[in-house]
């Protein structure tokens, strides 16, 4: 019955919990935001502008006040970088 109840898992890997942190006027954050769309990733978006309490985390997180950062699963990269975000995501660069 135990390996009955093991085929049934599936091998689908859990989707990851990606947030982005932006600033309406910040060039980076659109471009960020319109590759995690082509790239069909589903994210959160934090307006740090209207959030104090999300811009002073994001502060303490990373010891930075700049954006956009993207935090996937815990984990934040601060600014645009790809080819680390694809490696968090688990997709190939292009």
């Amino acid at each position: 019955m135990i390996g009955a109840e093991r085929s049934n898992v599936s091998a689908t890997p859990a989707k990851p919990r990606v947030l982005v942190f932006t600033t309406p006027t910040c060039s980076w954050c659109h471009r960020l935001k319109a590759y995690l769309r082509e790239r069909q990733v589903q994210f959160r978006e934090v307006d740090v502008s209207r959030d104090r309490h999300a811009a002073a985390d994001l502060v303490r997180k990373t010891g930075q006040m700049g954006v956009p950062v993207i935090e996937i699963n815990g984990r934040a990269i601060v600014g645009f970088d790809k080819p680390r975000i694809d490696a968090m995501l688990g997709l190939r660069s292009r």
